[in-house]
Protein backbone atom coordinates (compact mmCIF):
# COMPACT_ATOMS: atom_id res chain seq x y z
CA UNK A 1 0.00 0.00 0.00
CA UNK A 2 1.02 3.72 -1.06
CA UNK A 3 1.81 6.63 1.58
CA UNK A 4 -0.90 8.69 2.07
CA UNK A 5 -1.43 12.21 4.32
CA UNK A 6 -3.49 11.16 7.39
CA UNK A 7 -5.58 14.87 7.65
CA UNK A 8 -6.77 15.43 10.89
CA UNK A 9 -8.09 19.00 12.15
CA UNK A 10 -5.19 20.59 14.67
CA UNK A 11 -7.41 21.60 17.02
CA UNK A 12 -7.94 17.73 17.65
CA UNK A 13 -4.60 16.88 18.01
CA UNK A 14 -3.61 15.49 21.44
CA UNK A 15 -0.32 16.06 23.77
CA UNK A 16 1.29 13.54 25.56
CA UNK A 17 3.56 14.37 27.92
CA UNK A 18 5.91 12.17 29.49
CA UNK A 19 6.70 13.94 32.26
CA UNK A 20 3.50 13.95 33.71
CA UNK A 21 2.70 10.97 35.66
CA UNK A 22 0.25 8.10 33.78
CA UNK A 23 0.85 9.85 30.85
CA UNK A 24 0.47 7.18 28.09
CA UNK A 25 -2.86 5.52 30.15
CA UNK A 26 -5.02 7.63 28.04
CA UNK A 27 -3.61 6.42 24.82
CA UNK A 28 -3.25 2.64 25.37
CA UNK A 29 -5.84 0.26 26.75
CA UNK A 30 -4.03 -1.36 29.58
CA UNK A 31 -1.54 1.13 32.10
CA UNK A 32 2.18 -0.10 31.32
CA UNK A 33 3.32 -3.69 32.79
CA UNK A 34 6.96 -1.80 33.69
CA UNK A 35 7.23 2.07 34.18
CA UNK A 36 10.53 3.81 35.54
CA UNK A 37 8.06 7.25 36.51
CA UNK A 38 9.87 8.90 38.89
CA UNK A 39 13.09 7.14 39.09
CA UNK A 40 15.13 8.52 36.26
CA UNK A 41 16.36 11.75 34.98
CA UNK A 42 15.60 12.99 31.57
CA UNK A 43 14.71 9.93 30.19
CA UNK A 44 11.40 7.76 30.73
CA UNK A 45 11.42 3.89 30.03
CA UNK A 46 8.18 1.70 29.63
CA UNK A 47 7.08 -1.63 28.73
CA UNK A 48 3.78 -2.53 27.38
CA UNK A 49 1.55 -5.48 26.70
CA UNK A 50 -1.66 -4.88 25.08
CA UNK A 51 -4.40 -6.40 23.06
CA UNK A 52 -5.01 -4.60 19.60
CA UNK A 53 -5.83 -1.28 19.54
CA UNK A 54 -5.09 2.40 17.65
CA UNK A 55 -3.62 5.55 18.96
CA UNK A 56 -5.18 8.47 17.82
CA UNK A 57 -3.30 11.31 16.43
CA UNK A 58 -1.31 12.99 18.71
CA UNK A 59 2.26 14.99 19.35
CA UNK A 60 4.92 13.97 22.12
CA UNK A 61 6.83 16.56 23.95
CA UNK A 62 9.80 14.52 24.32
CA UNK A 63 11.48 12.19 22.10
CA UNK A 64 10.41 8.41 21.53
CA UNK A 65 11.93 5.17 20.99
CA UNK A 66 9.58 2.69 20.64
CA UNK A 67 11.33 -0.91 20.30
CA UNK A 68 9.07 -4.02 19.49
CA UNK A 69 8.82 -7.14 21.34
CA UNK A 70 6.91 -9.98 19.91
CA UNK A 71 7.66 -10.02 16.22
CA UNK A 72 5.15 -10.44 13.29
CA UNK A 73 2.93 -7.67 14.90
CA UNK A 74 0.72 -6.03 12.19
CA UNK A 75 -0.16 -2.53 12.34
CA UNK A 76 0.31 0.76 10.51
CA UNK A 77 2.63 3.91 11.79
CA UNK A 78 1.74 7.65 10.57
CA UNK A 79 4.66 10.17 10.93
CA UNK A 80 4.49 13.94 9.97
CA UNK A 81 1.83 12.42 7.74
CA UNK A 82 3.01 10.14 6.15
CA UNK A 83 1.39 6.52 6.29
CA UNK A 84 3.35 2.87 6.27
CA UNK A 85 2.73 -0.70 7.74
CA UNK A 86 5.76 -1.95 9.62
CA UNK A 87 7.29 -5.07 9.75
CA UNK A 88 7.45 -4.86 13.59
CA UNK A 89 9.77 -8.14 13.79
CA UNK A 90 11.45 -8.43 17.22
CA UNK A 91 13.74 -5.66 18.00
CA UNK A 92 12.68 -3.61 15.43
CA UNK A 93 12.61 0.21 16.54
CA UNK A 94 10.71 3.42 15.80
CA UNK A 95 11.75 6.89 16.40
CA UNK A 96 8.99 9.25 17.00
CA UNK A 97 10.73 13.07 17.39
CA UNK A 98 9.24 15.52 19.84
CA UNK A 99 6.79 18.05 18.01
CA UNK A 100 5.85 15.94 14.91
CA UNK A 101 1.93 14.28 14.49
CA UNK A 102 2.35 10.79 15.44
CA UNK A 103 -0.39 8.05 15.61
CA UNK A 104 -0.55 3.83 15.25
CA UNK A 105 -2.27 0.81 15.51
CA UNK A 106 -1.49 -3.17 15.95
CA UNK A 107 -3.74 -4.94 14.47
CA UNK A 108 -2.49 -8.26 16.81
CA UNK A 109 -1.26 -8.53 20.57
CA UNK A 110 1.29 -5.93 20.93
CA UNK A 111 4.08 -6.00 23.29
CA UNK A 112 6.65 -3.04 22.80
CA UNK A 113 8.96 -0.77 24.92
CA UNK A 114 9.18 2.60 24.43
CA UNK A 115 12.45 5.04 26.04
CA UNK A 116 11.62 8.61 26.27
CA UNK A 117 14.05 11.30 25.84
CA UNK A 118 13.90 14.79 27.48
CA UNK A 119 14.72 17.71 23.87
CA UNK A 120 16.60 19.41 26.58
CA UNK A 121 19.21 17.08 27.14
CA UNK A 122 19.99 15.77 23.89
CA UNK A 123 20.56 19.61 23.26
CA UNK A 124 22.83 19.76 26.44
CA UNK A 125 25.37 16.58 25.25
CA UNK A 126 25.22 17.81 21.81
CA UNK A 127 26.81 20.95 22.77
CA UNK A 128 30.51 19.66 21.92
CA UNK A 129 29.32 17.59 18.73
CA UNK A 130 26.79 20.15 17.01
CA UNK A 131 24.81 23.28 16.53
CA UNK A 132 22.56 22.21 19.76
CA UNK A 133 20.06 25.16 18.67
CA UNK A 134 19.15 22.85 15.78
CA UNK A 135 18.94 19.27 16.74
CA UNK A 136 16.32 17.86 14.37
CA UNK A 137 15.95 13.97 15.03
CA UNK A 138 15.02 11.67 11.89
CA UNK A 139 11.65 10.22 12.34
CA UNK A 140 11.76 6.20 11.77
CA UNK A 141 9.47 3.38 10.84
CA UNK A 142 9.56 0.47 12.94
CA UNK A 143 10.87 -1.68 10.32
CA UNK A 144 14.57 -1.62 11.05
CA UNK A 145 16.85 -2.47 14.29
CA UNK A 146 19.57 -0.91 15.92
CA UNK A 147 22.17 -3.28 18.32
CA UNK A 148 23.58 -0.53 20.44
CA UNK A 149 19.57 0.81 21.29
CA UNK A 150 18.85 -3.18 21.85
CA UNK A 151 21.43 -3.43 23.95
CA UNK A 152 20.45 0.02 26.10
CA UNK A 153 17.14 -1.18 26.27
CA UNK A 154 17.89 -4.45 27.87
CA UNK A 155 20.23 -3.44 30.32
CA UNK A 156 17.75 -0.47 31.39
CA UNK A 157 14.97 -2.90 31.39
CA UNK A 158 16.96 -4.92 34.24
CA UNK A 159 18.44 -1.97 35.83
CA UNK A 160 14.46 -1.21 36.57
CA UNK A 161 13.68 -4.80 37.37
CA UNK A 162 16.67 -4.63 40.22
CA UNK A 163 18.26 -2.04 40.85
CA UNK A 164 21.79 -2.77 42.08
CA UNK A 165 24.73 -0.52 43.33
CA UNK A 166 25.85 2.28 41.46
CA UNK A 167 22.65 2.28 39.08
CA UNK A 168 21.94 6.05 38.72
CA UNK A 169 25.92 6.17 37.54
CA UNK A 170 24.61 3.11 35.20
CA UNK A 171 21.98 5.33 34.00
CA UNK A 172 23.87 8.39 33.53
CA UNK A 173 26.00 6.56 31.38
CA UNK A 174 23.85 4.94 29.53
CA UNK A 175 21.48 7.89 28.67
CA UNK A 176 24.44 9.72 27.51
CA UNK A 177 25.76 6.76 25.55
CA UNK A 178 22.16 7.08 23.73
CA UNK A 179 22.58 10.91 23.46
CA UNK A 180 25.77 10.81 21.56
CA UNK A 181 24.44 7.22 19.33
CA UNK A 182 21.00 9.36 18.79
CA UNK A 183 23.07 12.59 17.71
CA UNK A 184 25.40 10.44 15.19
CA UNK A 185 22.75 8.10 13.38
CA UNK A 186 19.47 9.90 13.51
CA UNK A 187 20.49 13.98 13.85
CA UNK A 188 20.07 15.92 10.27
CA UNK A 189 22.67 18.21 11.39
CA UNK A 190 26.03 16.93 10.68
CA UNK A 191 28.51 16.63 13.73
CA UNK A 192 31.71 18.91 14.76
CA UNK A 193 35.26 17.80 14.87
CA UNK A 194 36.10 18.43 18.07
CA UNK A 195 38.93 16.36 20.42
CA UNK A 196 40.69 17.25 23.73
CA UNK A 197 44.19 15.67 22.79
CA UNK A 198 45.96 16.63 26.21
CA UNK A 199 43.27 15.12 28.08
CA UNK A 200 42.49 16.30 31.41
CA UNK A 201 45.05 18.35 33.08
CA UNK A 202 46.70 16.89 36.52
CA UNK A 203 45.49 19.58 38.26
CA UNK A 204 41.13 19.08 36.92
CA UNK A 205 41.94 15.55 37.55
CA UNK A 206 43.07 15.79 40.99
CA UNK A 207 40.25 17.96 41.63
CA UNK A 208 37.67 15.62 40.06
CA UNK A 209 39.03 12.95 42.68
CA UNK A 210 38.43 15.02 45.77
CA UNK A 211 34.99 16.53 44.63
CA UNK A 212 34.38 12.54 44.67
CA UNK A 213 35.99 11.69 48.08
CA UNK A 214 34.36 14.62 49.51
CA UNK A 215 30.87 13.68 48.28
CA UNK A 216 30.68 10.11 48.49
CA UNK A 217 27.93 10.05 50.86
CA UNK A 218 25.74 11.43 47.79
CA UNK A 219 24.26 10.78 44.68
CA UNK A 220 27.05 11.52 42.54
CA UNK A 221 25.54 11.83 39.00
CA UNK A 222 27.67 11.75 36.35
CA UNK A 223 26.64 14.84 34.40
CA UNK A 224 27.42 17.12 37.72
CA UNK A 225 30.90 15.53 38.05
CA UNK A 226 31.84 16.98 34.10
CA UNK A 227 30.78 19.93 34.87
CA UNK A 228 33.34 20.26 37.41
CA UNK A 229 35.93 19.64 34.71
CA UNK A 230 33.53 21.86 32.20
CA UNK A 231 33.26 19.32 29.51
CA UNK A 232 30.09 17.41 28.27
CA UNK A 233 29.72 13.83 29.99
CA UNK A 234 30.44 12.14 27.05
CA UNK A 235 34.26 13.34 26.64
CA UNK A 236 34.52 13.37 30.69
CA UNK A 237 34.21 9.20 30.55
CA UNK A 238 36.55 8.96 27.80
CA UNK A 239 38.93 11.30 29.37
CA UNK A 240 38.80 9.98 33.33
CA UNK A 241 39.24 6.49 31.53
CA UNK A 242 42.54 7.89 29.58
CA UNK A 243 43.38 9.48 32.82
CA UNK A 244 43.27 6.87 35.92
CA UNK A 245 42.86 3.14 33.49
CA UNK A 246 39.14 3.00 35.02
CA UNK A 247 35.71 4.42 34.26
CA UNK A 248 34.05 6.61 37.04
CA UNK A 249 31.74 4.50 38.03
CA UNK A 250 34.70 2.23 38.31
CA UNK A 251 36.41 4.75 40.68
CA UNK A 252 33.81 5.54 42.86
CA UNK A 253 33.14 2.22 43.91
CA UNK A 254 36.87 1.80 44.89
CA UNK A 255 36.78 4.92 46.86
CA UNK A 256 33.84 3.68 48.81
CA UNK A 257 35.13 0.63 49.55
CA UNK A 258 38.34 2.35 50.39
CA UNK A 259 36.67 4.39 52.92
CA UNK A 260 34.47 1.64 54.49
CA UNK A 261 37.66 -0.21 55.12
CA UNK A 262 38.53 2.94 56.79
CA UNK A 263 35.43 2.94 58.91
CA UNK A 264 35.30 -0.65 59.89
CA UNK A 265 38.85 -0.51 61.21
CA UNK A 266 39.14 3.36 62.80
CA UNK A 267 35.42 3.81 63.67
CA UNK A 268 32.60 2.54 66.02
CA UNK A 269 29.80 2.79 63.31
CA UNK A 270 28.12 -0.26 62.48
CA UNK A 271 28.14 -1.89 58.89
CA UNK A 272 24.73 -0.47 58.11
CA UNK A 273 25.63 3.03 59.35
CA UNK A 274 28.94 2.77 57.26
CA UNK A 275 27.38 1.60 54.13
CA UNK A 276 24.70 4.80 54.30
CA UNK A 277 28.11 7.24 55.30
CA UNK A 278 29.96 5.76 52.59
CA UNK A 279 26.95 6.43 49.45
CA UNK A 280 25.33 2.52 49.55
CA UNK A 281 21.98 2.20 49.65
CA UNK A 282 21.90 -0.03 52.43
CA UNK A 283 24.24 -2.91 54.42
CA UNK A 284 23.04 -5.45 52.05
CA UNK A 285 24.43 -3.58 48.98
CA UNK A 286 27.92 -2.88 50.67
CA UNK A 287 28.23 -6.41 51.56
CA UNK A 288 27.73 -7.44 48.04
CA UNK A 289 30.31 -5.33 46.82
CA UNK A 290 32.87 -5.41 49.77
CA UNK A 291 33.23 -9.30 49.02
CA UNK A 292 33.35 -9.10 45.10
CA UNK A 293 36.44 -6.62 45.74
CA UNK A 294 37.96 -7.42 48.53
CA UNK A 295 37.31 -11.36 48.19
CA UNK A 296 35.72 -10.76 52.19
CA UNK A 297 32.35 -9.36 53.53
CA UNK A 298 33.00 -6.63 56.27
CA UNK A 299 32.43 -8.54 58.79
CA UNK A 300 35.37 -11.11 57.97
CA UNK A 301 37.26 -8.10 57.60
CA UNK A 302 37.07 -6.95 61.22
CA UNK A 303 37.61 -10.41 62.33
CA UNK A 304 40.22 -10.77 60.03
Amino acid sequence: MGDKIMKVPKQNVKLLDYSQVNASNEFVPNPPALSSFGCWENIHFEHHQQPAFEVAEHHHTWHIIAYGYLGNSLGERWLDGTRREERRERGDIAIIPAGISHSCNWNTEAEFTILVIEPAFLKQIGEDFIDSDRIQLIPQFMSEQDLLIQSIFSTLRDELESSQIGGKLLIDSLKTTLAIHFLRKYCTTKTKLFSYKDGLSTIKLQTIKDYINEHLHQDLKLIEIAAIAKISPYHFLRLFKQGTGITPHQYILQCRIEKAKFLLQHSELSIAEIAVRVGFCDQSHLTQSFKRIMGVTPKQFLRG
